[in-house]
């Protein structure tokens, strides 16, 4: 598939114009091959997912935490090892971060809410709410959780033991303790400030990766280029543990 036809499609259907506010320079960051044979997804860009990307064959490579964050940087050290393995393969690199976390189709938390049985889904910042069609044992959705990912999350209780409604927002979304209104929060990672707000809420928190939390959209993205266009897609799976 031609290179151009495939970014001005991502571009649409991941409707990027609607996520001015994200410092990330979604879409096409680095220019590759004209004729895409192979996509690649990766949650993070980084030269290990590179690498593996050149090993592959993929000569398109969607990534959620791309390489350019709003602020200049000197093409050095090892941003210029990352581009060289870029360059070397002709490797496009797509980037795909907010507008990934809120389609309602391949995104990370629709994705994950879905995987977990929630119901009446509907948009939460650039994540989801939605319910259970039950009460819910909180641990019940913790081991769920744990299936899903891999990894054994990190639980919060500070309410009840059964849950109904919940709000995810994958990745970084701790900051969120203090305004979410629900019985349960999923998202990644933790931070030690909101600790206690959390108890003092009575909030339910379960923390269950950042990264593992964004496997969903990319992976969710490859098979719709994969069903749309034909395209084989391979994951390059890099875990951090965080």
């Amino acid at each position: 598939m031609e290179r151009d036809a495939l970014v001005r499609y991502l571009n649409a259907y991941l409707r990027l114009q609607d996520f001015p506010q994200d410092p990330s320079l979604n879409g096409l960051q680095v220019e590759g091959k004209g004729e895409v044979t192979k996509v690649g997804a990766a949650v993070d860009a980084g030269e290990a997912i590179f690498q593996k990307a050149l090993e592959e064959g993929v000569d398109f490579l969607l990534v959620h935490h791309g390489l350019f964050w709003g602020r200049p940087f000197p093409i050095t050290g090892h941003h210029k090892r990352r581009l060289e393995l870029l360059f070397r393969g002709g490797i496009n690199l797509y980037a795909a971060h907010l507008p990934l976390d809120a389609h309602p189709e391949v995104g990370n938390n629709h994705e994950l809410a879905r995987a977990l049985g929630l119901g009446d889904l509907e948009p939460y910042d650039v994540g989801v709410k939605g319910r259970f069609p039950f009460p819910t044992p909180l641990v019940q959705v913790a081991d769920r959780l744990g299936q899903l990912t891999g990894m054994q999350p990190l639980v919060h209780q500070g309410g009840a033991d059964t849950v109904v409604e919940v709000v995810i927002v994958s990745g970084g979304a701790a900051g969120l303790v203090g305004r979410v209104e629900a019985d349960l929060f999923i998202t990644g990672e933790p931070k030690h400030s909101v600790f206690h707000e959390t108890f003092e809420r009575g909030l339910n928190v379960i923390y269950a990766g950042h990264y593992d939390t964004e496997v969903f959209g990319v992976k969710a993205l490859a098979r719709h280029l994969e069903a749309r266009f034909g395209l084989p897609w391979v994951f390059l799976d890099h875990p951090t543990g965080l």
